[in-house]
């Protein structure tokens, strides 16, 4: 079991906490991989109807036979980790403070189908950048924390945990690690929660940084670019083509979330489909992410046996669409995705290509100190 130490704790205390499943829960798991009822083969080539049959049987004999869940416990224990109780769940998060006194706070905020996995690897390079051939004044003390239903943050219990709420319990995080100013980045369901936290800044935001932007307008003006119809196109393509998950999640959380939590396999391929669709790869998830960085991140989501959590609760609460402004261009083996992402009227209005960090710490300084 996972545990955070102390039997007695009051609401606000910040609590040491290990990940440690128990050998019981990992057997299980591996008993449900054993035992898996298979569905039948596709029907049509390729991806076209979800994860090929063969590719689902591949991922589960690794994962039964050679993925390691303690490689990645041990990974992430080499940090530290906390429980604290906000606005009614207890809230899991990592906490590395760099050894440089004057490193700007971040809040690294997850999406799905992605988890704390994701930043893990990034908060060495963040706390420590000279070590990784960056300067002192690049460092970051780094916060992650596990929304509300994911990892080892409690689910919610009630309805209207919206991205508004998630947004109020990361900035009440912050201010109770006793961060006077501080900055945040996010992606996916994360950029919801840190759109809302622009939108409506708290005390001690100084700037937010999102890989995912929202903007979508219900329709087009007749000044209009071409290059801004196209992108309109192309959502209104892939909302059709590809929001099939995404309505579900939304409308009927309850119903899907018992198939994935009692079904392994389930829980996986409604995962590992995503990352054949939103990543830059050939033809095969593993050619962008490795096999073990997909099990680490899909195990996550089922290990713990007091969590159990629907993550698509949370997703239904904030009624949440999904994203990808791209469509898909058949190419033999290849596909073409054009990508736009559009700034908020607050900003200009502008519809972007592409979207660029910065990427000079001086730059980055004279924003934090200005």
């Amino acid at each position: 079991m996972a545990e955070a130490s102390g039997a007695e704790q009051s609401d606000e205390s910040v609590r040491p906490f290990r990940i440690g499943i128990s050998d019981e829960a990992i057997g299980d798991l591996k008993r449900r991989l054993a035992n898996i009822r298979w569905p039948h083969k596709e029907t049509a080539d390729g991806w076209v109807q979800g994860v090929p049959l063969h590719k689902a049987r591949e991922v589960a004999d690794y994962w039964l036979n050679h993925y390691d869940w303690r490689r990645f416990e041990a990974r992430a224990n080499s940090h530290p980790q906390y429980i604290t109780r906000i606005d009614n769940p207890d809230v899991h998060f990592f906490h590395v403070p760099s050894k440089h006194s004057d490193a700007i706070p971040v809040l690294l905020m997850h999406g799905w189908p992605g988890s704390i996995v994701e930043f893990i690897r990034l908060i060495e390079p963040l706390v420590d950048p000279e070590a990784y051939g960056g300067r002192a004044e690049d460092a970051f003390h780094v916060v992650l924390p596990s929304l509300p239903g994911w990892g080892f943050t409690e689910p919610p219990r009630e309805q209207g945990w919206t991205h508004a709420r998630t947004a109020r319990m990361c900035a009440a995080l912050m201010v109770r690690l006793g961060y006077g100013k501080w900055v945040a980045q996010g992606g996916d369901y994360g950029a919801h929660v840190l759109s809302d936290l622009a939108e409506h800044p708290p005390e001690g935001l100084a700037a937010i940084h999102l890989n995912l932007l929202f903007a979508i307008p219900r329709e087009l003006g007749e000044h209009a670019t071409e290059e801004e119809r196209e992108a309109f196109e192309a959502f209104r393509w892939t909302q059709l083509e590809e929001g099939g998950f995404s309505r579900f999640q939304k409308t009927r959380p309850q119903t899907l979330g018992y198939s994935l939590t009692d079904s392994p396999i389930g829980q996986a391929m409604w995962i590992y489909e995503k990352f054949h669709r939103w990543t830059d790869n050939t033809g095969n998830p593993e050619d962008a992410i490795g096999i073990d960085d997909m099990l680490d991140n899909i195990s996550l989501h089922l290990v713990h046996p007091k969590r159990r959590p629907v993550r698509s609760r949370i997703l239904g609460s904030a009624e949440l669409n999904f994203w990808w402004c791209a469509h898909q261009i058949a190419g033999g083996s290849h596909c073409i995705q054009k990508r736009y992402l559009q700034i908020s009227p607050l900003m200009g209005g502008t519809t972007l290509s592409e979207f660029d960090l910065l990427e000079r710490a001086g730059e980055r300084r004279a924003l934090w100190h200005a």
